[in-house]
């Protein structure tokens, strides 16, 4: 247990917290996604704890434990089938088009990808919907099975930027939420500062729990984190422009050299400081040169004396000829000076190589 100063908090870890309300490891993780458990964070390591009267809270419930444990039991398909007394393809088209909204996903050692439902959504659906379970399906839901539909990415998708959205009350870690559901191409056409795009990615919220790890698995469980239809793409690109809106007006994004600068915090270098327009200077046209005089050709030519002696003095070059003075530094030199200016800025930031910290912990 660890005590919060400024609150006068007692706060346990997670596994603390998931022995205390009787939860399995998983279990744990998806009530608080689903914000049935909440946690407040922890210092700067991204970890974030449970505060001890959140734990009296819920334990003081009067279906403890078995109320908590059955809002987050989730079920496969073939368990939500048994549980609304179909077949299991029948549910399957009924998720596909949308009616159940799965809350996590896995991969099988096929890859192929396995859905999770909440039992308690499950037998809410069959409640209210009982003329979906049983006869045929109407046109409309066939018509959609007909042109390949499937819901179940989208509607996880917006389940889970949902929960990203209510962990975090900043604008710009919650613009950062809206980015990792596009693709990389897609958030630098909202997003052209390079240096706005380098912070949503520092705030980027890590991947879901349970990804793969093989490259193979990994492509495919990426490809579901991201929008993939064209309204749903549409749709995020507006919301992300509709978050950095506000995220600018709170506050602009830290610029290189910001905090240590003459100028205040998260600006640009050198806002507000007119920027002094240089005038290139017109060419220099060399005068012409006089043209020697026409001399006769003599029939012999004289002889020509090969005495040794100081060399004639060099006549000056005239005005704007280049000299050995105007040449420019040789690329090795300019290379030189530019390691050294970056050892002198990495040893200004005090020599951190492993990038910043995450400022943000996710849930």
């Amino acid at each position: 247990m660890a005590v919060d100063e400024r609150a006068r908090t007692v706060t346990v870890t997670p596994g603390r917290a998931a022995q205390e309300l009787e939860l399995a490891r998983d279990e744990f993780r998806l009530a608080v996604q689903l914000g049935l458990v909440r946690t407040v964070p922890a210092g700067e390591g991204g970890r974030r704890r449970v505060e001890r009267r959140e734990l009296d809270r819920l334990r003081a419930a009067p279906d403890f434990p078995a109320g908590l444990r059955e809002r987050v039991h989730a079920v496969g398909t073939a368990e939500a089938a048994a549980l609304l007394e179909i077949t299991p393809e029948r549910f399957t088209r009924l998720a596909r088009t949308g009616h159940v909204s799965p809350v996590r996903f896995s991969l099988n050692r096929y890859r192929a990808v396995v859905w999770t439902y909440l039992a308690e959504e499950v037998a809410a659906f069959g409640l209210t919907c009982p003329a979906l379970l049983t006869g045929r399906l109407p046109g409309e839901l066939r018509e959609r099975l007909a042109a390949h539909e499937d819901l179940r990415p989208r509607n996880w998708r917006a389940r889970r930027l949902g929960v990203l959205l209510r962990a975090t009350d900043d604008p710009w870690a919650q613009a950062a939420a809206i980015a990792s559901m596009l693709d990389p191409v897609q958030v630098s056409e909202v997003v052209d500062d390079p240096y706005e795009r380098a912070h949503l990615d520092r705030l980027r919220p890590p991947a879901p729990p349970g990804m793969p790890v093989h490259a193979a698995g990994r492509d495919i469980a990426e490809r579901l984190t991201r929008a993939d239809g064209p309204d749903e793409i549409l749709w995020h690109r507006l919301s992300l422009a509709l978050a950095l809106d506000e995220a600018r007006t709170e506050q602009p994004a830290p610029y290189p050299g910001g905090a240590g600068s003459s100028g205040a915090a998260g600006e640009r270098p050198g806002a507000g400081t007119p920027v002094p327009v240089l005038r290139q200077p017109a060419p220099t046209v060399a005068p012409a040169l006089p043209q020697p005089p026409v001399l006769a050709v003599p029939s012999r030519p004289p002889a020509v004396p090969m005495a040794l002696g100081p060399r004639p003095a060099q006549a000056p070059a005239p005005a704007g000829w280049p000299t050995a003075i105007d040449r420019p530094p040789s690329r090795p030199a300019a290379r030189l000076r530019l390691l050294d200016r970056l050892r002198r800025r990495r040893a200004a930031d005090g020599g951190r190589a492993g990038g910043r910290k995450r400022p943000v912990s996710w849930p």
